[in-house]
């Protein structure tokens, strides 16, 4: 296993002590700063910690201490802060013509029985149209709920309602 050393500016234990002191941030921010200060070996620090102390005041796992400061030599104290940036794109489930159908849909008749659609009726409606292979009703709520916020921006915009 690789030892990492973790060496702080002075600068840096300025700004880490600051940010776990005062201010709002992240939780985890917060105690990614502290793992830092804690394990800082730097001249600026006459006292700092060994892990399994660290981990016991802090009630963190050795591995979260581990990660922290892997981060912080390898690739910067904004990444030890902050965690890693996700790289992971995801596919578009519905593309806008599968989504203009969603919507005229919406405002179709519901089926016999119901007094009007549900979220579940129109993600299994829009499959068995085959406007999709297939659809989750949490998509159809995220397809709708941002052509209502298209519409309530248009409507904002509209000044041939006002009075005269």
């Amino acid at each position: 296993m690789n030892r990492y050393t973790v060496t702080l500016t002075e600068d840096e234990r300025k700004y880490l002590r600051d940010l776990a002191s005062k201010g709002k941030h992240n939780s985890q921010k917060i105690l990614n700063a502290l793992i830092l200060l804690n394990c800082d070996k730097s001249e600026w620090n006459a006292n700092h910690s060994i892990n399994e102390e660290i981990s016991r005041v802090l009630n963190i796992s050795m591995k979260k201490i581990d990660r922290v400061k892997r981060r912080f030599v390898e690739e910067g104290l904004e990444v030890a802060l902050n965690g890693e940036k996700s790289d992971r794109v995801y596919a578009k489930k519905i593309d806008g013509d599968a989504e203009a159908h969603l919507v005229a849909l919406s405002c179709s008749e519901p089926p016999a029985g119901f007094a009007r659609w549900s979220l579940r009726l129109l993600a299994d409606k829009a499959v068995e149209l085959g406007y999709v292979e297939d659809i989750s009703h949490e998509t159809v709520r995220r397809t709708l709920k941002k052509r209502d916020q298209t519409l309530a921006k248009k409507r904002v915009g509209n000044s041939s309602r006002t009075k005269q």
